[in-house]
């Protein structure tokens, strides 16, 4: 039987329209809403052909949980962009630009880490299947849409993977607040994978040892760190500066 996915907000479920319009079964709507970004979805829906149903804020709440969701729930068949590790290693090349995440829990620094990996053009987002944040409610509305475009890519052992992507051609990045390097000081062309750990305890020992160079965000004014979804889009975006520079796609 396929998985069930709950997703809440505009955004998402916007996103889902636009991507996988079929994986809808159906989208309940806010009956004391009329206004009009609601009445420009319910005709999106119906020229979709998807099922649509009016109901009262109390069954949005209970469809939702505790993801806001502005008065708009879609009920799906568990969809996301397809990719394994495997069509990763296999395609590696002078533009992949891989994030690796490592003990991030909370769902919303995820969501919000597949925007950013989103908006800078990566090619997956690779988590331990343990100790990490999957797909919720929370994490979809955080991406923004994101989740329906950018692959999740659950490992069961991230250093062991991070020695595979080596062997492939792909240099490992680590962010680490206490390194000597900043990022600005790096040479980020080429085949590369960042990875980040939680705000707080950072990357795990076995992680930090598997990566090729250690930098840091500089920081100049009091707080120590930044968080993990802040970090990743800097770190990200610092080397989608260096490819242009350097001419690259």
């Amino acid at each position: 039987m396929a998985r069930r996915q709950v997703l809440a907000g505009f955004h998402a479920v916007t996103a889902r329209l636009r991507v996988a319009p079929e994986t809808i079964e159906v989208v309940y709507l806010d009956a004391q809403r009329n206004d009009a970004r609601m009445r420009a979805l319910a005709a999106q829906l119906e020229q979709g052909g998807v099922r649509q149903v009016a109901v009262a804020a109390e069954r949005l709440r209970g469809l939702a949980g505790t993801t806001p969701h502005q008065g708009v729930v879609a009920v799906c068949v568990a969809h996301a962009p397809h990719a394994s590790l495997d069509d990763i290693l296999s395609a590696a090349g002078p533009d992949t630009l891989l994030l690796l995440l490592d003990g991030v829990t909370d769902p919303r620094n995820l969501g919000a880490c597949l925007r950013s990996a989103d908006a800078a053009g990566v090619t997956a987002v690779i988590v331990p299947r343990d100790r990490s944040a999957t797909l919720t409610p929370d994490a979809a509305r955080a991406a923004a849409g994101a989740a329906e475009s950018v692959a999740l890519i659950a490992v069961t052992n991230l250093a062991r993977t991070m020695d595979e992507l080596r062997d492939a051609g792909v240099r490992m990045v680590g962010a680490a607040g206490e390194a000597d390097a900043t990022l600005f000081d790096l040479d980020l062309t080429g085949p590369l994978a960042w990875a980040l750990g939680a705000e707080g305890s950072g990357l795990r020992r076995l992680t930090r040892e598997r990566c090729d160079v250690l930098a840091r965000i500089p920081l100049a004014g009091a707080v120590e760190s930044l968080n993990v979804a802040v970090a990743a889009g800097i770190c990200l975006f610092e080397t989608v500066r260096q490819r242009r520079a350097a001419g690259a796609p």
